[in-house]
């Protein structure tokens, strides 16, 4: 079974139906793209994803180790360059909200999960990607 069922709607854009669960996201090409941006791009979807895995595996690590992360956020900015076109660099900023303060070790091991999650070790090495954390 496929994992994602995509249809072009026309004028740039895709709606993307995520089979398990029927979630549905649209994307659209950016302004300086030919495009509307009225939705994600398909390469602003790879920034989200980067920070959203790296997330999710601080999440596991974190449940188990009994720390609660409830309200941790994070910023991603995309750096675009031309000829050819395609994101050089994505930046993720998180902002670790926790229970109770973290320890040192507690940290670290937050940020190793964040920085092995599965997408960051999928990405091509010519993207670069900058991560910072606040705790």
């Amino acid at each position: 079974m496929p994992t994602v069922q995509t249809k072009y709607l026309g004028q740039l854009r895709t709606e993307a139906t995520h089979v398990a669960s029927g979630n549905t996201l649209l994307t659209d090409a950016p302004v300086d793209n030919q495009g509307r941006g009225e939705a994600f791009s398909p390469t602003d979807l790879t920034a989200a994803s980067l920070g959203s895995c790296m997330m999710t595996i601080m999440g596991i690590v974190a449940e188990r180790e009994g720390i609660n992360l409830a309200g941790t956020t994070f910023e991603v900015t995309k750096t675009m360059v031309a000829n050819p076109r395609r994101i050089a660099k994505i930046e993720v900023v998180f902002t670790v909200k926790s229970a109770s303060p973290l320890t040192e070790p507690q940290q670290e091991k937050l940020k190793r999960a964040a920085l092995t999650c599965p997408v960051a070790l999928s990405l091509h090495p010519d993207i670069k990607q900058e991560v910072m954390f606040t705790f």
